[in-house]
């Protein structure tokens, strides 16, 4: 058995969200605010029983929740038979399983018809009024005291609660509502739309998913005891030794449910209690006898004793109970837990979670002995929610977690042995070192959708990267293997800027820093794709929907033969070699046509499934005074495009570096007899230049000029420029 899918209605911001589930593990990644944490905090609350607030009901909904109120106050209004109404405006989530034959036992309860053998089975957990005659009458009778107090006095205008029905239900919300659930119809669960909810069905107010689902939870924002913190308060109140503490109440303490073997630690835990209360006995006499001469105890009075309980338990409670040891030569230097770095304390915490979910889920230990548990049959489905993992945690670290935490939730012999027992993990992370561990078909990306363009605030929908560019396609063997080669940031970016080569990925962060303050602001991911492979990156983009500016090569050459690569000049009958241009963006090869291409033809808005745009720039030509003459120069790629716009500044480096491409283009400009000489001298220098020399000519640039004086080629300037502006519509 194991989750399918889940589509979350009308929390928060997921105002419809489909998400698919892997069979293993599940990544949800996404920029800032675009919804993991609410999928993340519906599952808890429909799931792991975590209580709902007012907040959770999306807002574009609580007007028409107010409506139902408007209606509910007026005279003479009928009190409602059923729930029909709130269908459109309450949370749900659905949530479909695939049940295999042998496992019905474990739906019996749940299944939609008794001719259902197996296969899809669907719920729908709604948070829906319990009561609605109830809420009904006293949201009545509480508005219409409100009013009548209004107006029992002149010349007084304030308006008390409740003013409107959320208002009402913002502060009694869990009293009124509770979470419902409904079959869904199996036919159904490939449908573009939720099922509307079959209240016609039996409608279940206790959770039917429990004995079937064991849910478990690790927080955000997890952390332990610092000391230095001045007022003593932790973070959370979750330190090792307290998690140890717990592991040990429930799996191995001795005084529960005790077996043969436990009878030596018990014997000795009681020797030593006997002989401490003869200890205390003796240290504490001088103090009662004090007491007695003081008139205490009198005749009716209790003599006061003193004596302990020992409880193995209690040895994990104190401060130093879990210790770190400093050198493996001396057992003598220890630090207490808390000493130790704050990652490794998260990391070990977590992984003790793990460990501890498991064991509970397998009723491991004493656990399988307590009665409670000993008659709750195992669940054959364990669910796990880990929220962003990454907290504190070094950039290996966080990938040997992710790594190994599936591992570990089923090492256990039990798991391995049984197929009908599964074990899912789902993780939400901000980290692309995360996602990067992580195979590319486990990944759900959250993408947030502006206001406007499916509800009047912003919302957020769910993208499936499982299936983007086939099991056999080479693209998705260039894509998958230079992302998890280099970096997976985009699935955290506002905007991506793909580059070519290099120069471009080491001198743009200047740029925009420098001269794009509003990007500056921005989450832009720069990926360096080092070759004109742009277009490989597409269907990646285009699942995606994110705003994509292209910094191309006009890469020029022949028209003949095999392409040979050619001087940039008009009316030579040149075209460009750069398959992004030629083939993907612009679809024109001619260079004198596509020197004329005006700006606004550069952009391609995509509409469908969201809107957004990709933009490509290209070489424009630069216009150079040349010695008190206006030369036209056009470049071919980046580097030769830097230098003409930059021309008087690279004519005046002075540099002793004589291998480097920088003192090899100045010297080129200072000894050319002419335009012409200089225009290809620079370019048979640049363009025969290695891919190293490249990244050595961006390196001996900043190091020669301060970055902030160079003039940024007019064709990224307005790359940038359209970006800059596409993020910042308001501007």
């Amino acid at each position: 058995m194991r989750i399918l899918a889940i589509n979350i209605q009308n929390f928060r911001k997921l105002l419809q969200c489909h998400i698919d589930f892997s069979k293993k593990n599940t990544l949800f990644v996404g920029a800032n605010n675009s919804g993991k944490t609410s999928a993340m905090d519906a599952l808890g609350k429909f799931l792991a029983d975590r209580s709902f607030t007012f907040n959770d009901i999306t807002i574009s909904k609580r007007s028409d929740i107010n409506q139902i109120g408007d209606r509910w106050i007026e005279e003479g209004c009928e009190e409602p038979v059923d729930l029909t109404e709130w269908e459109l405006f309450v949370p749900k989530m659905d949530i479909w399983l695939d049940v295999s034959r042998n496992e019905i036992h474990y739906v019996a309860g749940i299944i939609p018809t008794l001719k259902w053998r197996g296969g899809k089975l669907g719920v729908r957990l709604a948070f829906l009024p319990k009561d609605i005659s109830k809420l009904f009458s006293e949201y009545r009778e509480v508005y219409s005291a409100a009013r009548k107090t209004e107006k029992a006095k002149e010349k007084v205008e304030i308006r008390l609660y409740p003013k409107n029905l959320c208002e009402f239900l913002e502060k009694n919300l869990n009293t009124y509502f509770s979470i419902k659930t409904f079959i869904l119809n199996p036919a159904k669960a490939e449908a573009d739309e939720p099922q509307t909810t079959p209240f016609e069905m039996e409608c279940f107010t206790d959770n039917p998913l429990k004995g079937i689902i064991k849910v478990d939870m690790i927080d955000a924002q997890r952390g332990v005891a610092d000391p230095d913190n001045a007022d003593g308060t932790e973070r959370t109140k979750k330190q090792l030794s307290e998690q140890m503490r717990s592991y040990y109440d429930k799996h191995l303490d001795p005084e529960k449910s005790p077996s043969p073997e436990d009878l030596d630690i018990l014997q000795a835990t009681e020797e030593a209690r006997k002989a401490f209360d003869i200890n205390l006995a003796k240290k504490f006499e001088p103090a009662i006898h004090e007491l007695e001469e003081l008139g205490y105890p009198g005749i009716a009075d209790p003599k006061l004793t003193i004596a302990t309980k020992m409880s193995t338990g209690e040895t994990l409670k104190h401060d130093a109970a879990v210790q770190y040891a400093l050198s493996k030569s001396d057992d003598s230097l220890k630090l207490p837990e808390k000493y130790n770095g704050l990652g490794y304390q998260n990391l070990i915490s977590m992984v003790f979670d793990l460990m501890r979910f498991r064991d509970d889920w397998m009723r491991e230990g004493k656990a399988k002995q307590a009665k409670k548990d000993s008659e709750r049959a195992i669940e054959p489905l364990h669910l796990v929610l880990v929220e962003e993992p990454e907290a504190h945690l070094h950039v290996q670290v966080q990938q040997v977690f992710i790594r190994k935490a599936y591992d570990v939730l089923t090492n256990h012999k039990f798991i391995k042995e049984n197929e009908n027992y599964a074990t899912q993990l789902v993780i939400s992370t901000h980290s692309s070192h995360v996602a990067r561990e992580t195979d590319f078909a486990d990944l759900r990306y959250f993408k947030r959708l502006s206001e406007g363009s499916e509800s009047t605030i912003a919302t957020s929908k769910v993208i499936n990267l499982s299936d983007v560019f086939g099991k056999e396609d080479e693209t998705d063997k260039f894509v998958t293997r230079y992302l998890q080669a280099t970096h997976c940031d985009l699935f955290f970016a506002d905007a991506v800027i793909l580059v070519e080569g290099s120069a471009e990925n080491m001198l743009l962060p200047h740029f925009i820093r420098n001269k794009y303050p509003k990007l500056y602001q921005r989450y832009i991911s720069i990926l360096s794709i080092n070759g004109r492979h742009s277009h490989r990156l597409n269907p990646l983009i285009e699942k995606l929907c994110i705003p994509t500016l292209v910094i191309a090569d006009i890469d020029s050459a022949e028209n003949e033969g095999h392409h040979k690569a050619a001087c940039p000049e008009r009316g030579k009958g040149l075209i460009s070699s750069n398959y992004t241009i030629a083939k993907w963006l612009v679809r024109e090869n001619d260079l004198d046509k596509l020197l004329a291409i005006p700006s606004e033809k550069k952009e391609i808005i995509k509409e469908t499934p969201y809107k957004y745009s990709i933009r490509v720039t290209y070489q424009n030509p630069v216009v150079i005074d040349y010695n008190g003459t206006d030369k036209e120069a056009i470049a071919s790629t980046f580097e030769d495009c830097l230098v003409y716009t930059n021309y008087q500044l690279f004519k005046g480096i002075s540099t002793d570096d004589t291998g480097s491409l920088v003192k090899s283009v100045s010297d080129e400009i200072n000894a050319a007899s002419s335009f012409e000489d200089f225009h290809k001298g620079v370019y048979e220098i640049l363009r025969n230049g290695k891919s190293d020399q490249k990244a050595e000519f961006a390196l001996d640039l900043i190091y020669a000029v301060d970055p902030n004086k160079l003039i940024v080629p007019a064709y990224i300037d307005e790359g940038l420029e359209w970006l800059q502006a596409y993020l910042n519509p308001e501007e």
